[in-house]
């Protein structure tokens, strides 16, 4: 498929812009895990919380809104696989399925694929709308990984919230506030190289 093709075919994501083959697609499964390991290494601890400020969830995000659901999903399955198996790129270097906070990395897992479907239907290239696709795919990692942080650190449901979700909002707001600039720009730019 051409870059015009795809910048005009509903139903593609950015991804899709690079020529189709399976090298590419495995090489974007990859980089993407590689992406979210890196970017969890960006991490400064919250006082009081278990749970630090990472690039984890952004990185996250942007894989599955740039790659697709499927790839998306795939690359945060290796992300997460690789992380349990002790490749030590879970935030602070941290690796296996015992950190309290392992729970926000299977709701990445999640996340990844429905920013990736929303992606495909158009969500990517408006302003407004990839806001509130982050926001969505922020929702699921936090509806899934603080009841987990509440059953591993045994703590109340109050709690968690405090520890695990309140302090992040602002950053997730930010956050959101960068997609909605950085990937409507990216299919404008797309499309102005096809003469589109």
């Amino acid at each position: 498929m051409s870059t015009a093709t795809a910048v005009a075919r509903p139903g593609a994501v950015l991804a899709d812009l690079l020529p189709a083959t399976r090298v590419r697609d495995a090489a974007l499964v990859v980089g993407g895990a590689v992406l979210t390991g890196v970017a969890a290494q960006l991490s400064v601890p919250v006082p009081g919380s278990p749970v630090p400020v990472t690039g984890q969830t952004f990185a996250a995000l942007l894989v599955g809104t740039t790659l697709g659901a499927r790839r998306g999903f795939l690359s945060l399955a290796l992300y997460a696989v690789a992380g349990v198996a002790g490749m030590p790129w879970f935030a602070n270097g941290d690796s296996g399925a015992g950190m309290v906070s392992f729970g926000y990395v299977l709701g990445m897992l999640l996340a990844s694929a429905l920013v990736g479907a929303l992606a495909r239907r158009g969500a990517d290239r408006s302003p407004l709308r990839m806001a509130g696709t982050m926001l969505l795919g922020e929702a699921v990692v936090y509806a899934v990984g603080v009841p987990y942080l509440a059953l591993a650190a045994h703590l109340s449901a109050s709690e968690a919230i405090a520890a695990g979700l309140t302090p992040f909002l602002i950053g997730d707001a930010l956050k959101a506030a960068l997609a909605m600039g950085a990937l409507p720009t990216a299919w404008k730019f797309a499309g102005r190289r096809e003469g589109l």
